[in-house]
């Protein structure tokens, strides 16, 4: 009978990566006090220094706050440029019509 894969959660997988970058423990003591095997904590650890630049190379993505209020903001803009336009073809309609 075989073992079925765990799948861990990247909040876990962070976690277990920055204690080994860290370097406060040895990987074979932070994969026993995790429960994963210590080539799983290199791994993590191995992505966790490639990814980390992105932190700081890419801008904060909007909270979903601004995201809501910039949302509202531009659809109030369309339905005033909507109303303009239909004052617009009212209005030409009257002086060619």
């Amino acid at each position: 009978m075989s073992k079925k894969r765990r799948q861990h959660q990247p909040e876990f997988k962070a976690r277990v990566g920055l204690e080994a970058l860290k370097g406060l423990a040895p990987i074979h003591a932070i994969a026993a006090k995790f429960q994963v095997h210590p080539v799983q904590v290199t791994q993590w650890k191995k992505e966790l220094l490639t990814r980390l630049p992105e932190v700081f190379a890419r801008k904060a993505p909007p909270s979903v706050a601004e995201a809501e209020a910039r949302e509202a903001t531009l659809y109030q803009k369309i339905g005033q440029l909507e109303v303009e336009l239909d004052w617009l073809k009212k209005k030409s309609a009257q002086l060619h019509g």
